[in-house]
C-alpha cells in the first residue's frame, strides 16, 4: 500500500477538499458587467452554489463516502470509495465548466435578478475559487483512486479492536477457531475460565 492510499491520508485529504467546496459555495466565483434596460449598467456576481447548483450536495457525498470507507467491510468500502471518487470528479468537471462558461452562468443569474428567464449577454470572468476547488478535487480524486486500488488491505473496525493474536486460523481438525467477538455474539462470556469447575 502506498503512503497516499492509507486511511490516515485519504480521509483528511477528502474532508479538507469537501470542506473547501462547502466554504466556497457561499463565496463569489464569477463576476461580470451587464448593461441592460432592466438592470442598467451594473456588476452581477454568481456564488459557488449559483455556478454549481449541486456543489454542497456533492461535497457531502464526497465526505460521507470517504468516512464510510474507513469503517466498512471491503466490498462496501470499494463501493463508497467509487462513490466518493465520482463525486470528486463531478465537482472537478463542474468547477471547470463554471470557469469556461462564466458568461452564460452570470447571464442566467442576471436574468433571474431582473425577473426574466433565459440569459442576458454578460462579459464575465472567474476568480480563484473555482480553480481552487478544481485543483482540490483533482488531487482528491487521484488519492481516492490510489485508495481504491489498495482498499482490500485497509483494516476494518472489527479487525482494529480484536485482541492481538486472535485469528481465523483453523483448529486441530480443521474446525474454525472462534474469535472473542464471535463468542460474545453467541452469548458466551470470554472472561470466564472454561476449565474452572
Amino acid at each position: 500500500m502506498t503512503r497516499w492510499a492509507r486511511p490516515r491520508v485519504v480521509i483528511p485529504v477528502a474532508l479538507l477538499a469537501a470542506g473547501l467546496a462547502v466554504i466556497s459555495g457561499r463565496r463569489i466565483w464569477l463576476t461580470g458587467r451587464v448593461d441592460d434596460a432592466a438592470l442598467g449598467a451594473s456588476t452581477v456576481s454568481a456564488t459557488g452554489t449559483q455556478a454549481v447548483p449541486g456543489l454542497v450536495a456533492l461535497a457531502l457525498v464526497l465526505a460521507a463516502g470517504t468516512l464510510a470507507a474507513a469503517t466498512a467491510a471491503p466490498v462496501v468500502r470499494r463501493i463508497t470509495l467509487i462513490t466518493a471518487t465520482l463525486a470528486a470528479g463531478a465537482l472537478a468537471a463542474l468547477s471547470a465548466r463554471a470557469m469556461t462558461n462564466a458568461d452564460s452562468i452570470v447571464g442566467s443569474v442576471a436574468a433571474q435578478q431582473s425577473g426574466r428567464s433565459g440569459s442576458i449577454p454578460v462579459a464575465a470572468e472567474a476568480n480563484a475559487w473555482p480553480a481552487a476547488v478544481l485543483v482540490a478535487m483533482v488531487l482528491t480524486g487521484l488519492v481516492l483512486v490510489a485508495a481504491l486500488a489498495s482498499a482490500g488491505s485497509w483494516r476494518g473496525l472489527s479487525e482494529r479492536y480484536d485482541a492481538p493474536g486472535e485469528s481465523d486460523a483453523a483448529g486441530g481438525r480443521g474446525e474454525r477457531v472462534l474469535r472473542t467477538w464471535d463468542r460474545l455474539d453467541r452469548g458466551d462470556d470470554p472472561t470466564l475460565d472454561e476449565t474452572a469447575p
